[in-house]
């Protein structure tokens, strides 16, 4: 937690990502332009700023998979969390990667125009937006572009407390967009040349796979919703489920996501969404009966849903009952920072 905006939080966990972010990056495209080009099946032979310009448009294209498949990940397996925390430097790297592409395009495809500059030439070169085949490809990677920009400008935690993060996080959703017209700019553009199975190979299993891994994180929630009693509280499972110092997850009718955590035999409930970035609270542990966001280290006594002063942050907290051993939390939530009494609990099985 800070009490002032800095340009980048390091920690050693920040180091390793972006290293590894970094050899990756640097590895793909030495692969792609040295160690392989032949495989690439090219129709006709491409000199070096072409193949340097495909070799970037291909690594933005597999690393704005890997982020959209980190999500899904997260959510169907624990282990994949910690990709999930510092994603905004995935992110802003993937922006740069896309602007070298557009640079390599740029310098080669469209500087030999008379009389108009390059961007000029690229948005006069195809204008035949009312065809399917032979729509302007480019008009889908300059969108692509532009939303990849953004979200890298707009990443720091200023833009979220400028913004507020209902507004931030809805800008955000832009990658979605942004991928689909990844899609339709590779599929318009590099597939029409005959002869490129292996980047055909890559761009079509990379958009299935994206698909697929949302499409089962979403069935999975939805299936573990649960349950609500007649007095409409909402079944969270039971009590000798929920480990000492560990939260249970479960999800509200609204949509909403409630962590009940258990803290020396009592349990507490409060909003699983942290403030900050609206990071899983649940899957923070306890200590001093402070839970801290796995993403960003903000922290909240799970008694009231506020932050250790000075830090001002609270999160809406929940009143539980029992019922048999089994956890209920009602579905309406508290004002943000409110004290609720720990309910007392049976003790935890002995969880791994």
């Amino acid at each position: 937690m800070s009490v002032k905006y800095t340009p980048v939080q390091w920690n050693p966990s920040k180091y390793w990502y972006d290293a590894v972010m970094l050899v990756g990056i640097v590895g793909f495209l030495w692969v792609f332009i040295y160690a392989a080009p032949g495989a690439l099946n090219h129709e006709f032979p491409i000199n070096a700023p072409i193949r340097n310009a495909r070799a970037f448009g291909a690594c933005a294209f597999v690393m704005l998979t890997v982020i959209l498949c980190i999500g899904p990940l997260a959510r169907l397996d624990r282990r994949f969390l910690p990709l999930l925390y510092n994603r905004r430097h995935f992110g802003v790297m993937t922006a740069a990667v896309a602007l070298s592409h557009a640079y390599f395009v740029l310098g080669w495809y469209f500087s030999f125009r008379q009389g108009t500059t390059q961007w000029e030439a690229v948005l006069s070169s195809n204008t035949s937006y009312g065809q399917v085949l032979g729509f302007p490809f480019e008009a889908l990677g300059i969108f692509a572009l532009i939303c990849l920009l953004l979200l890298a400008v707009t990443s720091h935690d200023f833009w979220l407390k400028f913004l507020t993060p209902p507004v931030w996080k809805a800008l955000h959703f832009l990658i979605y967009p942004a991928y689909a017209a990844v899609v339709g700019h590779v599929a318009l553009g590099a597939f029409q040349s005959r002869g490129n199975d292996t980047l055909a190979v890559i761009f079509t299993a990379g958009a299935l796979l994206v698909a697929a891994l949302h499409v089962l994180a979403a069935l999975r929630e939805r299936h573990a919703a649960p349950a609500t009693t007649a007095a409409a509280w909402v079944e969270v499972g039971p009590a000798a489920d929920i480990g000492e110092g560990r939260a249970k997850i479960a999800i509200l009718p609204g949509g909403d996501r409630v962590a009940v955590f258990r803290h020396e035999g009592m349990l507490s409930a409060i909003s699983n969404a942290c403030a900050h970035q609206n990071g899983p609270l649940g899957e923070g542990r306890i200590l001093d009966c402070l839970v801290t966001c796995p993403w960003h280290g903000f922290q909240y006594d799970v008694r009231t849903g506020r932050s250790p002063a000075p830090f001002t942050e609270t999160v809406p907290t929940y009143r539980v009952k029992l019922d048999g051993g089994t956890v209920f939390v009602d579905p309406t939530p508290n004002a943000p920072g409110t004290p609720v009494d720990p309910l007392p609990a049976p003790n935890p099985e002995v969880l791994p």
